[in-house]
């Protein structure tokens, strides 16, 4: 009899650990920023760009996020498109951020590839359950017309996928040079607490 009941006592204590290991993974949920060079942290070091500065702000919070940058420098929508699933099977996300099309729109890449894009990422993304929140860009006013189609694009998406939308991840910044690198392309360290407040007001929401 005492053996049956030290035998019924261990087998519960391991359901109590097994379900405490449970809680604890699924406590800390993953937010998956995937953008270029504007979200990568290029120039900068990688704890002064916005996303290292979104994750110290979820600790100071104490929102139980983590976050992974996916970023890479130079990426366009359609580089993006082809690793997404892979970086959706190996984080598991609950959001994702979408930042990309800034290098299809100075390369002057068809539109329609950039909306194609944007799409099907964030198809994939909500598939796999995931929130998502899309971050768009602008291009010069000397783009003329195509511009102003680039910058539309996003919000077509964010209406059509029925996602969070960033109107323009350097609102605030993008008419003041000295916040951009030498390059007057990437901002500089003091520029990212600006582009995660950009980003913040959309993402507070999906946090919840």
């Amino acid at each position: 009899m005492y053996r049956s009941l030290s035998i019924f006592r261990l087998r519960f204590l391991l359901l109590i650990a097994l379900a405490l290991i449970a809680t604890s993974v699924q406590a800390s949920r993953t937010i998956l920023v995937f953008g270029d060079s504007l979200s990568a942290g290029y120039g900068i070091r990688q704890d002064a760009a916005w996303p290292a500065l979104l994750a110290k702000r979820l600790h100071d919070k104490q929102l139980d996020y983590t976050v992974v940058n996916a970023s890479i420098s130079g990426e366009t929508s359609s580089g993006g498109r082809s690793r997404l699933n892979a970086a959706l099977a190996r984080h598991q996300p609950h959001i994702v951020i979408i930042a990309l099309g800034s290098n299809d729109g100075l390369r002057g890449l068809p539109i329609a590839t950039l909306r194609d894009n944007l799409l099907a990422m964030t198809e994939s993304a909500q598939q796999k359950k995931a929130r998502v929140l899309i971050v768009g860009q602008r291009l010069p006013p000397n783009f003329g017309p195509y511009a102003t189609q680039f910058h539309n694009t996003y919000g077509d998406v964010a209406r059509m996928r029925k996602t969070a939308l960033v109107d323009f991840l350097l609102d605030g910044i993008a008419d003041q040079p000295q916040l951009f690198q030498a390059d007057n392309l990437h901002p500089t360290a003091a520029a990212q607490p600006r582009l995660l407040d950009n980003v913040w007001r959309s993402l507070e929401p999906l946090l919840r």
